[in-house]
């Protein structure tokens, strides 16, 4: 067995057994919830965007960018637009390595795998900054309910038009009651291809206390975690992928990372 193969068993051993530890699990509940009261999610940037998401769900997206290879990666909530430019970024090093792989020239001026971000309300100032940003020609965006008709008729256009019948991954990251989650789940999941993923985010709110949210819609029983299991009811081709948040521990998508079988 190659030294590579032996860490990789060894490490999957591990993340099972951290999985099965109560001890830190309960440690890990106590510390998500002393940092959200700090607000710690909207503290990090990507490439000079702010991304508001935990550090470890940034580098299981980046893990799975690069294990997925999508060709387009679809996104609900822009906000101000960090998660689009992590995306673009890792598909700028996938055309990359592509390109390298086949002693090929790349054109930044023409990149290949494309990103789609779609929001309610994209204010002027965050859609300048991200047309602005040198990873701004991997990325289109949509400005519209994400769960409206007419957008998710746009939505679907601009994807078969940029995935061009390649691979599509999908995260969900706009308003996080049931209702919008579930429908955004039955408008987008559809278009994730075979092997790929579609991650939804905020499911942790169903962990926290009740009543958490004062000034936001959603609270326990009503939200991404009670949509995502709700979707999964009727829709046996995707599965809870617990690997993923047994390694990460901390995370706001726990069983949000559902992979298309």
């Amino acid at each position: 067995m190659s030294d590579h193969r032996q860490f990789r068993e060894r490490g999957a051993a591990e993340i099972a057994a951290q999985g099965r530890d109560d001890d830190l699990a309960a440690l890990t509940r106590a510390w998500f919830l002393a940092s959200y009261r700090h607000n710690y999610s909207y503290h990090f940037d990507w490439l000079g965007r702010p991304l508001i998401q935990y550090p470890q769900d940034m580098v299981a997206m980046q893990e799975l960018i690069w294990q997925v290879r999508p060709d387009l990666i679809v996104e609900t909530g822009i906000a101000h637009g960090g998660s689009l430019i992590l995306s673009a970024s890792m598909l700028a090093l996938l055309d990359y390595a592509d390109a390298v792989e086949r002693g090929e020239t790349l054109d930044p001026r023409n990149p290949r795998r494309k990103v789609l971000g779609i929001d309610i309300d994209i204010r002027p100032h965050n859609r300048a900054a991200i047309e602005a940003h040198p990873m701004a020609g991997r990325i289109e965006m949509i400005e519209g309910s994400s769960v409206a008709p007419e957008t998710v008729e746009r939505v679907r256009a601009a994807a078969a038009r940029l995935a061009q019948g390649g691979t599509v991954l999908v995260c969900l990251d706009s308003n996080h009651t049931h209702a919008h989650v579930l429908a955004e789940l039955e408008a987008y999941a559809p278009l994730v291809t075979p092997g790929s993923y579609c991650v939804v985010f905020d499911t942790v709110v169903e962990d926290l206390p009740a009543g958490y949210f004062t000034d936001r819609p959603w609270d326990r029983g009503d939200n991404p975690k009670t949509a995502v299991h709700a979707f999964l009811e009727a829709n046996e081709d995707f599965e809870i992928d617990r690997a993923i948040e047994r390694k990460l521990q901390i995370t706001t998508a726990p069983d949000g990372y559902l992979r298309r079988r």
